[in-house]
């Protein structure tokens, strides 16, 4: 419960800390749920994902506990921080392409390459259904939920999410959160069908890249999401700024993306019981440094 968001929106404002969750971001639910249905010989001969960070971390921390090793492609601009977060769990890291999606393609084939699993980090319904164990726990400390805000990437998080909310109270808002610089799932949804965009840089990393074409969560987003809302840049930062001084907690852009779009939009929900998810923490000292000095 956020007892600061919650006096200055007039509502009921709660946050789902996946932050402080293993490897920093939910993303360890996703890829454990995926390599655990592997059989151990599979397991054994490794498998090869992309990643802009988090996903990586995940598939490298869950290996290690599974037993294997992981091949992680990231884009060149990928974080220093995330990139080392993957190491230290006993992957091996490869950068490749300036597009999230360019990174993607290039890990599939490598995959097909090396006769191994190709682990998507959000186009694949076990990973899906990984994700979706958020869901559960918000219900279960939230039965009387009315909204939840959930930042959008690929679209893993929101389709796992929205398809448990949904299934149990198909009245609950579900609002997808992305950056105004590279909002690609909102454009599609809007467009009808998956398109590219020219995504501009953004401090939500986390989220940023393209849509691989046969996503599976592009057909849930357009089914479960009731709402979009986009923010900049600087409502971002300002955001994950306000959150590390009254929650005392690390955070990093895509995490702040939900935050800042809650607080965009909030007069709508005054009165209302919303869940706000916190999506990952790892976030480096250079970005953290430009958070901290933004200006209202």
């Amino acid at each position: 419960f956020s007892a600061t968001l919650s006096k200055r929106h007039s509502a009921q404002v709660f946050l789902k800390l996946e932050n402080v969750q293993r490897t920093g971001s939910f993303k360890i639910r996703g890829a454990m749920a995926k390599l655990s249905k592997l059989p151990k010989e599979v397991l054994e001969q490794g498998v090869v994902t992309a990643s802009s960070g988090n996903h990586g971390a995940a598939v490298a921390y869950a290996m290690a506990q599974l037993g294997g090793s992981a091949l992680v492609f990231v884009p060149n601009h990928a974080s220093s921080v995330k990139c080392a977060a993957i190491e230290r769990y006993g992957a091996v890291v490869q950068r490749y392409g300036d597009d999230g999606l360019i990174t993607e393609n290039y890990a599939r084939q490598i995959a097909l390459e090396q006769h191994k699993p190709y682990i998507s980090p959000y186009n694949d319904m076990d990973v899906i259904t990984g994700q979706a164990t958020i869901g559960l726990e918000i219900l279960e400390a939230l039965p009387n939920v009315e909204a939840v805000f959930v930042t959008v990437g690929g679209g893993g998080l929101i389709s796992g999410i929205a398809g448990v909310l949904k299934a149990v109270n198909p009245n609950i808002k579900i609002i997808g959160c992305q950056p105004s610089n590279d909002a690609a799932m909102m454009q599609s949804v809007r467009s009808g069908h998956l398109i590219e965009i020219n995504a501009l840089a953004t401090i939500s990393d986390g989220s940023a890249g393209g849509i691989e074409p046969d996503a599976i969560t592009f057909e849930l987003c357009q089914t479960l999401v009731d709402e979009w809302v986009t923010v900049s840049e600087h409502e971002i930062m300002l955001a994950m700024r306000d959150f590390l001084e009254t929650e005392h907690q690390l955070l990093e852009g895509a995490a702040g993306v939900a935050l800042a779009a809650f607080a965009k939009v909030a007069d709508a929900y005054q009165g209302k019981r919303v869940a706000v998810v916190v999506c990952g923490a790892k976030i480096s000292l250079e970005t953290l440094q430009k958070v901290l000095q933004v200006k209202p």
